[in-house]
């Protein structure tokens, strides 16, 4: 499946009857890399969520290549292209690494599990091993792949590096960084690490409260650390 543009407009969305997310529009173009940011609680991982329709949708619209998914659920949306790390990473612990991977398959051949290993060699190291045997970077490199493995069009994730040591961070990155080069993923990143969000994303929204108080492209985020320092909370170099 090639790279698609992901355009949200007016998203308004939360759960049962309070409201996280208020008329959030952004645009991502195939094969950009676009990064979510914001403090705790400010309705990044609900954005996520919404998007895969996990969420009680007030208003707005969805779409992934021209497609419309917003009254789809949320097995429709993958199968149009969306793919979902989530932040609690939800691998199945008493399978195997290999079989986990064989969850994300969707119909294709096990012989595409050699593409999953491919990307994260180490994996391949701990085929046999079962999920609650790996450690927290293992574990995030087994769901990133898993998703991968159902060809999506968008990737979303979710802090995919919450917990991980420095190491483990700068492997998982490169490797998504790859992803995205060589097979043109369209990536929307939610981080706390807000340089190596920086570094990774060509485009930046900030979000605020539910609401998306800033919209453009990293260089001029970075030509703006009082935005950074006031919505963020954090310096930059």
């Amino acid at each position: 499946m090639r790279a698609a543009e992901l355009e949200v407009t007016g998203l308004t969305a939360g759960y049962a009857l309070t409201r996280i997310l208020e008329d959030v529009s952004f645009k991502v173009p195939a094969a950009g890399r676009l990064a979510v940011l914001g403090r705790n609680g400010m309705g990044k991982t609900t954005l996520l969520a919404s998007l895969m329709g996990q969420t009680r949708r007030y208003r707005g619209s969805i779409r992934v290549g021209g497609i419309a998914l917003e009254n789809m659920r949320s097995s429709d949306r993958a199968r149009h292209g969306l793919g979902y790390v989530p932040q609690t990473r939800d691998i199945f612990k008493s399978l195997t690494v290999e079989e986990n991977l064989c969850v994300g398959l969707k119909g294709r051949g096990k012989s595409a599990i050699e593409e999953a290993y491919a990307m994260f060699p180490h994996l391949k190291k701990r085929r046999r091993n079962l999920g609650s045997q790996l450690s927290g970077g293992e574990q995030q490199m087994l769901s990133t792949a898993r998703a991968i493995l159902g060809e999506p069009s968008v990737l979303l994730l979710d802090e995919p590096l919450e917990g991980l040591a420095p190491m483990a961070c700068d492997d998982l990155m490169a490797s998504l960084l790859a992803l995205a080069g060589e097979r043109r993923v369209t990536m929307v990143l939610v981080e706390q690490q807000i340089e190596r969000a920086l570094d990774f994303a060509d485009a930046a929204v900030i979000l605020e409260r539910g609401h998306l108080v800033w919209s453009g492209a990293i260089e001029a985020l970075r030509r703006e650390p009082a935005t950074i320092e006031r919505y963020i909370g954090v310096g930059i170099h």
